[in-house]
C-alpha cells in the first residue's frame, strides 16, 4: 500500500534538510534555528495528540483506531473497543457517589475510579463522612391497618376529621417499645404517635398559588433564616399533604418569605418596618376578597411561617391576622404579645451553609471522655444578655471558653466546630431576639445546650420535654452559670448527652423529607394546634360501629 505524505511532514522534511546543509556550510543563524526547532517540537507533539489527528497522514489516522492511545503517561482505551462494549459493563452514574460504611467503619467510594490506589478510594470516602452526616435508613415502620372508623373519617368534612382525630387522640393507645422514637424526650410518646399517625392520615394542606416571586413561592435556603425557606420549599413540592381542592383542606398556607420581604421591600438606613406589615395586610385582603376560606373561620385556619426576627411584626397591621392565624415563628417570644403559646408554633433556627446538601458539616461529635471544656460560647455581643455573659466570664474561667468573635489566634489552633464539639455543654444566650441558631448547631454537635433567653418558647415544646436533652437558666443566674453546670450530677450529664444524640434526627432537613424529621415535625406543631383551638368538639359526628 502506498504512503501518501501530508505536506505538513513534506514540510518538515525540506525544512531539516535545509539546517543540515546550514550546519555543513557553518552558516548558522540560531535565532532562526531555536525558533524552527520550537516549531517542530510543538508539531511532532500535536502529531501524537489523538484531538489533533487532523495533522496526521491517513496512515496514522487509520491505526489509531486499532491501537491504544497514550496522553500525558496514562493509558486511554481506544474508540473502537468501547463503542463495542455492552452497556452492563459500564453503568453510568446518574447520581452523587455513594458512600458506603460497614461495622468496621472501612469507606469504599462507588464512582466508576477503578484505577485509582485503594488508599486514594479510602481518603476520599473518609472526607466525605466527614463533610456529610450519613443517615441510615431506619427501620420499616408496620404497615397500619385502617379500621372501619378511620376508613370512614377519610370520608368526613373537614371539621368533622378535626373532630374524630381531637377525640382518636385522647383515647390513644400505651406505646411501650418504638423503633423509631425515643420515649424519654417526649412529654408523652403514646399521644404524639397517634397524633402523628392522624395527622399523616388526614390533614391536607391547600397553598394560596397567589402572590409573585421573590416574595412568594421563592424560598430563601441559606443562612440563618433558612427554615422558612427549607419549609416552603418542601411544603410545596409535597404530594402527601398537598391538596388542590381548597374544599378538602384542613389547613391553608400562606406562601411568603420574610426574608424575601426584607430584601424586596425594606429601605435600609430607614429603620421602618412598617411598609412590610401593609403588605402583608393588602396580601390578605386580597385572599379575603379573591377567596371565601378566610372569612368562614377568620383566618383561624390558615398559617405562615417566618424564621426572621422581623416575622412577628409583619402582623401587626391586619387585627384577623395578628390575633387567629396560626404563626410559625422563630422569633417566639412571650413578651411582645404576638406568640400565643397553644395557638402559634415555635420554629427551630437552623443555619444551613449549603443548600445543595444540608446535611454536609454536621454531626459527628467527640465522645464525652474527648469533651474537656466545661461551657463554651462566641459570637457577636448584640442584645442585653450576650454583654452580660461575657462581663461575669471572659477571660475569668480555665473551664469556661466565652468569648466574643471566635479569635483569629484561638480559631488557628481550634475551630469554632472544633469548640463546640470538645465542650460538654454549649451556652445558647440570646441575641437581638429569643433564638438562636446555637441551640440547633449544639444538637448537631452532641452538646448539651445551656439556653439563656427569658420568655423564650422553645421549639416543638409540645411534644419534646426539654428538660431531657437541655438547660434552661434564667438571666439573672449568669453570674452562677459555672456553679449551677457543676450542680449537675455526672450520671444525669451523661443521659442529657445521650438524649441530644437521639433527639437530633427532630432538627434535620433532608431534600427528601423522612419520618419524624424537622419538616414533618413543624408541620405536625401546626396539625397539634389547630386540633387544640378547633371548637367543633361539641359537634363529635357518631362513630358507632354498626353490627
Amino acid at each position: 500500500m502506498v504512503t501518501i505524505k501530508s505536506p505538513l511532514r513534506i514540510f518538515i522534511e525540506v525544512s531539516m534538510k535545509e539546517l543540515i546543509r546550514g550546519f555543513r556550510r557553518q552558516r548558522i543563524r540560531w535565532r532562526n534555528a531555536f525558533l524552527l526547532g520550537s516549531i517542530m517540537t510543538t508539531i511532532v507533539i500535536l502529531l501524537h495528540t489523538p484531538t489533533f489527528s487532523i495533522f496526521s497522514d491517513d496512515e496514522e489516522t487509520e491505526s489509531s483506531y486499532s491501537s491504544p492511545i497514550y496522553l500525558n503517561g496514562s493509558l486511554h482505551l481506544n474508540i473502537q473497543i468501547v463503542s463495542e462494549a455492552k452497556v452492563e459493563n459500564f453503568p453510568s452514574l446518574t447520581t452523587s457517589p455513594v458512600v458506603k460504611t460497614n461495622s468496621s467503619s472501612e469507606f469504599k467510594r462507588v464512582d466508576g475510579e477503578t484505577n485509582l490506589p485503594r488508599k486514594r478510594q479510602k481518603r476520599k470516602g473518609r472526607k466525605k463522612t466527614k463533610d456529610d452526616l450519613i443517615l441510615t435508613d431506619p427501620p420499616p415502620a408496620p404497615r397500619h391497618v385502617l379500621s372501619s372508623l378511620e376508613r370512614r373519617a377519610l370520608s368526613l368534612p373537614p371539621k368533622e376529621a378535626l373532630a374524630f382525630a381531637k377525640l382518636e387522640i385522647q383515647r390513644a393507645p400505651e406505646v411501650e417499645n418504638d423503633t423509631e422514637l425515643f420515649a424519654p424526650v417526649f412529654r408523652n410518646l403514646s399521644i404524639f404517635k397517634r397524633s402523628y399517625e392522624l395527622m399523616e392520615l388526614i390533614l391536607k394542606v391547600h397553598i394560596y398559588p397567589d402572590g409573585e416571586k421573590p416574595i412568594f413561592h421563592q424560598p430563601h435556603l441559606n443562612g440563618i433564616y433558612a427554615s422558612e425557606g427549607w419549609f416552603m420549599k418542601l411544603m410545596e413540592s409535597n404530594t402527601q399533604f398537598v391538596t388542590k381542592n381548597p374544599e378538602k383542606a384542613h389547613l391553608f398556607y400562606m406562601p411568603y418569605s420574610v426574608k424575601q420581604l426584607q430584601h424586596a421591600i425594606f429601605v435600609p438606613g430607614s429603620h421602618n418596618i412598617k411598609p412590610l406589615s401593609i403588605f402583608i395586610r393588602d396580601y390578605v385582603n386580597m385572599l379575603s376578597i379573591k377567596y371565601p376560606f378566610w372569612n368562614r373561620t377568620h383566618g383561624s385556619d390558615h398559617f405562615l411561617v417566618a424564621c426572621h426576627d422581623w416575622g412577628p411584626y409583619t402582623v401587626n397591621e391586619h387585627p384577623e391576622l395578628r390575633q387567629n392565624t396560626i404563626k410559625a415563628l422563630c422569633n417566639a417570644d412571650l413578651s411582645d404579645g404576638i406568640f400565643v403559646p397553644g395557638r402559634d408554633v415555635s420554629l427551630p433556627e437552623t443555619s444551613i451553609r449549603n443548600a445543595g446538601r444540608p446535611l454536609r458539616n454536621i454531626g459527628n461529635g467527640n465522645r464525652v471522655s474527648q469533651r474537656p471544656i466545661l461551657a463554651f460560647f462566641a459570637g457577636n455581643l448584640h442584645g442585653r444578655v450576650r454583654p452580660q455573659l461575657l462581663k461575669h466570664w471572659r477571660n475569668k474561667d480555665g473551664d469556661m471558653k466565652i468569648y466574643g468573635p471566635l479569635p483569629h489566634n484561638v480559631a488557628r489552633k481550634m475551630t469554632y466546630v472544633q469548640h463546640m464539639k470538645s465542650s460538654k455543654y454549649c451556652l445558647c444566650p440570646m441575641g437581638y431576639e429569643v433564638n438562636s441558631p446555637r441551640i440547633v448547631e449544639a444538637i448537631y454537635y452532641e452538646c448539651v445546650p445551656v439556653i439563656i433567653a427569658d420568655n423564650f418558647v422553645l421549639p416543638f415544646s409540645e411534644v419534646l420535654d426539654w428538660s431531657a436533652f437541655s438547660v434552661v437558666v434564667p438571666e439573672k443566674d449568669i453570674p452562677r452559670l459555672k456553679e449551677i453546670l457543676l450542680e449537675i450530677p455526672m450520671r444525669r450529664y451523661l443521659k442529657m448527652q445521650s438524649n441530644v444524640k437521639m433527639v437530633q434526627k427532630h432538627f434535620l432537613w433532608s431534600p427528601k423529607p423522612r419520618r419524624y424529621d424537622v419538616f414533618h415535625m413543624i408541620l405536625h406543631s401546626i396539625w397539634s394546634n389547630l386540633l387544640h383551638q378547633n371548637q367543633t368538639s361539641n359537634h363529635v359526628p357518631s362513630f358507632r360501629q354498626h353490627p
